[in-house]
């Protein structure tokens, strides 16, 4: 392969964080001449984006932009993958799995519109978030060069290999970090989720430390003694109004994300496969999503038939891994979605959740599409003939008792 050209115009996708902070300056060292782009992502991360384009400049970055898309991260990526109802390895809600293949697509056009030949980003050599970047790259922009400091070795020659040696980096090149050796969490957050990595959390062995590592929720221990109801209305699987009031996609997330982390709900501990093969342990915080998976559920048992639904709970962990996997853009994901979005063409109606210590219970739903028959699911025979069951079980039934038959098994 015919070695690339050295980067006339880099978008790197920026945060703010440390990864990205020391690499602006690294990347004027690394390729002379080369403009920077530092392109940063509005998807409600709380105050983390305050001062960022005054922090970008400060770095390195010859041009600054900063795109507000709560409204399309929720509406066009959160809510299908709650139709989707997907979730990975059972537990984890894919926050941020779900923003990366967004903040890619923002980086290419922004590279189309900037002309620049290279995007970028800050994404461990040992992490997922490598393979969703340039992924969405390589699928909407092949012919950009992806630049990826910390898998290039004049990289790691600089001494940038850790966490710890990149504080020291910044700290030489007077490159404003929240971050230090005793502060050592890795924490990303979005209007979705926020998950945390490092320090203690590294250690299965120990419980984090629920009080310096939880940000948009309480300790259980301190969510109140009473419990609080809330309704969600959703129509074809897409949340619509909370407690009666129709609101924006973002909106509503961002309404059940204060309701939910009162209650302490959405706390989940995870030790995780990353999709380069390692195990990873993580804590992350969902409030606003827990509320809105336990909602939709209930709705998805009572207006789904149940042969598409069970085909439906099949498909939603092929869903979760592709979305993990960066795979967003992948035919795959775009095939399975329409069936999970025609599955959810009857999801239609109201549920109630009840909020208490950290649970987020379903306790009531209500339909005009629901499937349940109040006649058909009472101890009452009216309506039921009860003798077709009989038949059922023995034709339903038969190839069991013929094996036990020529089988003669063992009891």
């Amino acid at each position: 392969m015919a070695k690339q050209r050295d980067p006339k115009k880099i978008v790197l996708a920026y945060s703010g964080g440390l990864d990205t902070s020391i690499i602006l300056p690294w990347l004027k060292e690394r390729y002379p001449g080369v403009k920077l782009v530092a392109f940063a992502a509005e998807l409600g991360q709380g105050d983390e984006l305050k001062g960022i384009e005054e922090k970008a400049y400060a770095s390195g970055a010859d041009e600054v932009i900063v795109k507000d898309l709560r409204k399309e991260f929720a509406e066009q990526y959160c809510f299908p993958m709650i139709r989707a109802h997907a979730t990975y390895e059972t537990d984890y809600m894919l926050g941020t799995s779900i923003a990366r293949p967004l903040i890619a697509k923002h980086q290419v056009l922004v590279a189309k519109q900037t002309k620049a030949d290279a995007v970028g980003h800050g994404a461990t050599g040992k992490g997922n978030d490598q393979v969703r970047f340039e992924l969405t790259a390589r699928a909407l922009a092949p012919k950009l060069q992806i630049i990826s400091p910390w898998k290039d070795p004049v990289f790691i020659e600089d001494g940038l290999t850790d966490r710890e040696t990149a504080i020291d980096y910044a700290r030489k090149h007077k490159i404003p970090i929240d971050q230090t050796k005793k502060k050592i969490y890795s924490r990303d957050r979005n209007l979705w989720h926020i998950s945390h990595e490092g320090a203690e959390i590294e250690h299965p062995d120990q419980e984090p430390e629920w009080k310096k590592c939880l940000v948009m929720s309480v300790p259980v221990e301190k969510a109140p003694n009473k419990a609080e109801n809330v309704e969600i209305e959703f129509k074809k699987g897409n949340p619509i109004s909370v407690n009666g009031k129709k609101l924006a996609g973002h909106e509503i997330i961002e309404l059940l994300n204060e309701v939910g982390g009162k209650h302490a709900v959405g706390q989940t501990v995870l030790v995780e496969n990353r999709l380069v093969g390692m195990k990873s342990r993580g804590v992350y915080e969902t409030p606003g999503g827990s509320i809105l998976y336990e909602a939709h559920k209930a709705l998805e048992q009572l207006c789904i038939e149940r042969e598409l639904y069970h085909e439906k709970l099949n498909l939603a962990n092929r869903y979760a891994e592709l979305t993990y996997y960066g795979q967003w853009f992948h035919p795959l994901r775009e095939a399975i979605q329409c069936f999970m979005d025609k599955a959810n063409e009857t999801v239609t109606g109201t549920v109630t959740v009840k909020l208490y210590k950290g649970r987020a219970l379903a306790i009531k739903a209500d339909s005009k599409l629901s499937l349940y028959d109040e006649q058909l699911a009472s101890f009452a025979m009216d309506n039921y003939d009860i003798t077709a069951a009989r038949g059922f079980i023995d034709l339903y039934g038969l190839p069991m008792q013929v094996r036990g038959l020529k089988h003669k098994p063992k009891i």
